[in-house]
């Protein structure tokens, strides 16, 4: 379950409050993923990558992401880094892997790119109940887990004391075929309980229930994704 947000957590500034202003060329966005040797996870040579993130051009604003399939979640996790700590999945969702893109299409493709993200600080104390319409509302639709690790790997800003999010694309789907409750999401360890006090100010990927609110999180959505 989520930890307490601490009391003195800090608050985004304009410039870091989920919109992609800081993301840089996809160009070197590739060279960050083969810097920590996602490629080799995802089994896709280093020059593949970069041949493609040369495919946006000149377009700015835009996220590089491998397709979950060739580079899940619980390899993503521990590349994650803040204040010197490296990421985790929580001890209670090993079965991380197994929340996967639901009400939302990826591009069939090992390569494609994200754009007009946003972390969805307004939707902070709502339910994933709730937020699910309202993003449909406005056109868009929520980030998944390996898509919001993606952007924190290039955007280690993005995630902050107070100001994390959920990434409620991806769900899970119970044998009986019933959506489970958890919902993924990526906000920063306490140090407490099950994490372990060498955690504390880690990067961390758990879960919330679908039904609760948690000042602490927003709901990270985009505007599109397309493979070319």
């Amino acid at each position: 379950m989520p930890d307490n947000p601490s009391a003195d957590a800090t608050t985004a500034d304009t410039t870091a409050s989920g919109t992609d202003a800081r993301l840089r060329p996809p160009a070197a966005q590739a060279e960050r993923l083969i810097e920590l040797g996602v490629h080799e996870i995802a089994g896709i040579p280093a020059e593949d990558i970069r041949a493609f993130a040369k495919t946006a051009g000149q377009v700015d604003g835009v996220l590089l992401v491998i397709h979950p399939d060739r580079a899940p979640a619980s390899a993503l996790a521990p590349l994650l880094q803040h204040d010197g700590k490296p990421g985790f999945v929580v001890s209670d969702m090993e079965d991380v892997d197994d929340f996967v893109h639901t009400g939302i299409e990826l591009p069939d493709a090992p390569l494609y790119f994200v754009s007009g993200i946003d972390r969805g600080d307004h939707m902070s104390n709502w339910s994933p109940e709730e937020a699910l319409p309202a993003l449909a509302g406005a056109d868009r639709t929520p980030l998944t887990l390996v898509e919001g690790i993606h952007w924190v790997l290039q955007q280690p800003a993005v995630l902050e004391r107070n100001r994390c999010f959920m990434t409620i694309g991806s769900r899970l789907r119970k044998a009986n075929g019933a959506l489970d409750a958890r919902t993924p999401a990526i906000w920063i360890s306490n140090g407490t309980g099950r994490d372990g006090r060498e955690r504390r100010n880690a990067p961390k990927v758990g879960w919330c229930w679908w039904g609760n609110r948690h000042t602490w999180l927003g709901f990270a959505s985009t505007t599109g994704r397309a493979s070319q």
